[in-house]
């Protein structure tokens, strides 16, 4: 079994979502990749990181925030 790579503890980093044995958030990693930086840059800055951790940020993101958008309602004013 592979082991999990995106934890949340509410006594780790204010119960954000963190890589696994780190407090690098994936929203600190969603901002880096958003600001340019390439997965080699994250790499140099976090050396504990790995590509895999990275690139689990991305799905674990869209997990979270996809399932909302279907939830999206107009409320009775809007056209």
């Amino acid at each position: 079994m592979q082991e999990q790579l995106i934890v949340s503890n509410p006594k780790v980093m204010m119960g954000k979502p963190v890589i696994a044995g780190t407090r690098i958030t994936v929203e600190l990693i969603l901002e880096k990749i958003a600001a340019g930086e390439t997965i080699e840059q994250i790499l140099d800055a976090h050396p504990q990181l790995t590509r895999e951790a990275i690139q689990a940020a991305l799905p674990y993101a869209f997990a979270v925030i996809a399932p909302g958008v279907f939830r999206i309602r107009r409320t009775s004013g809007s056209k």
